[in-house]
């Protein structure tokens, strides 16, 4: 392995260590990535979000998940426990909306046909390498690097931390902080032959909400299904519970989805995934940039996972290429890197934390657009963190709904328990929600 200087090395080859690397290549700087694992390999994070089809166009990927078979995904439906009726939500409809899609995806699938893209980039890739140390200096960035069982080191002028949730700049300077009230678990598989509308209502993921857990159904391709649950760590370790058993009693439990998976027929075997929330105190030095995972983790819901590591990975490219000319900007560029990274990060963190009141689900659930509340609160779920006023006003109307439904309902009361209908508000008045 050359011993020659590089203008960013990257760890790892995940969406925003791949995304950062094709991009910082196409723009003739000199990029090694060092990826742990080899792809394809599973993952979790199979839905994508329309706010990052720019940067897909931006890098030139369509054609080739159109090639790879990935399904276009046209929105959303979410759906209470209680209830078979639901809301659904198009991205077309979406505030100031520039697509109507996004993607499904297998991640094995899609993060090589990243990795590879980044490689046809003119990035250097090595695969099965891990970072073992980097010390830094006024000048560079120094990496142990091990691979087949010898070590090695390399130079690089920036590094960019994209290795996910193991994040090794973060344990190396403990900047790592969970969110204790966001310590979830997916427990989930794939399956076939699960039932699904007709049209682009079967592209649409399904997101059902219980009294304490919330379940999801992904399609993949025309016969694969992702389908999952997410609830607290302790509930399914209290269960004492095989995951297998659990998923399965969990998911029969659920008459709307039990209804869909008559002809079900699992292909994968049960996963089970730590879901716990986490930010980084820090998401850059002197020398140093944390992206995606490594930078925080904002809980499955909504999405979010992929769309953040491609976002702060493009952000990421961007600003080390104007520093690599600029060097004198780097201060300036990475603390404006990291307060809109953060702001992404907190407008999925707030969305998080009212998703797992009754009261949100309530008032999602009870569709009648004022104000323009629907086309904004779509947006936000189809990745729009923007610095847009017309859209912050909005949720921060559709937030004290939320708040009111907790002291003077709005909108009818749920159960959220499978055979318990809903019960009306005690009060009749306009309905106000997306």
């Amino acid at each position: 392995m050359s011993v020659a200087m590089y203008d960013v090395a990257i760890i790892g080859g995940g969406p925003a260590g791949s995304t950062a690397a094709a991009l910082l290549a196409l723009a003739g700087r000199r990029v090694i990535v060092f990826e742990r694992e080899k792809f394809p390999r599973f993952h979790i994070g199979e839905s994508l979000l329309p706010f990052s089809m720019k940067a897909f166009t931006r890098l030139g990927l369509h054609e080739k998940f159109l090639r790879a078979g990935f399904m276009k995904k046209f929105g959303g439906e979410i759906v209470g426990a209680c209830s078979e009726s639901g809301t659904k939500f198009y991205f077309k409809d979406g505030y100031r909306s520039q697509t109507d899609h996004a993607y499904q995806v297998t991640r094995g699938d899609f993060d090589k046909v990243l990795l590879d893209h980044a490689v046809e980039c003119g990035a250097e890739v090595h695969e099965e390498t891990s970072v073992d140390r980097a010390e830094f200096s006024n000048d560079e960035v120094e990496l142990g690097i091990k691979c087949n069982g010898s070590f090695h080191s390399i130079r690089a002028r920036y590094v960019i931390d994209a290795s996910g949730r193991t994040s090794v700049l973060g344990r190396k300077f403990k900047i790592k902080k969970t969110y204790d009230h966001l310590q979830k678990l997916s427990i989930f598989a794939h399956y076939d032959g699960v039932w699904r509308a007709e049209g682009i209502d079967g592209t649409l993921t399904v997101l059902i909400r219980a009294i304490d857990r919330w379940f999801w159904l992904i399609p993949l391709s025309a016969e694969r299904t992702s389908v999952g649950v997410v609830l607290d760590a302790e509930a399914f370790r209290n269960s004492k519970l095989r995951a297998e058993d659990f998923l399965e009693q969990a998911l029969s439990e659920q008459p709307i989805i039990a209804k869909r998976m008559t002809d079900a027929r699992r292909v994968s075997q049960v996963y089970v995934e730590a879901d716990f929330s986490y930010r980084s105190a820090r998401l850059h030095g002197d020398r140093w940039l944390l992206a995606g995972d490594a930078a925080g983790f904002i809980d499955p819901i909504f999405s979010s996972g992929v769309f953040l590591a491609v976002f702060s990975s493009e952000l990421c490219a961007d600003v080390l290429n104007e520093v690599l000319d600029h060097p004198r900007k780097a201060r300036r560029l990475f603390a404006g890197y990291e307060r809109a990274v953060n702001r992404a990060m907190d407008i999925y963190l707030r969305f998080v934390k009212a998703w797992y009141t009754k009261e949100f689900i309530e008032v999602f659930l009870a569709p009648r657009n004022i104000l323009g509340l629907a086309p904004a609160v779509n947006a936000v779920l189809g990745g729009n963190v923007g610095n847009s006023f017309p859209i912050r006003w909005r949720m921060w109307v559709f937030y004290f709904l939320v708040w009111l439904q907790r002291h003077h309902p709005i909108a009818p009361r749920l159960t959220l328990v499978p055979g318990k209908e809903e019960v009306s508000a005690p009060i009749e008045t306009v309905r106000a929600a997306p």
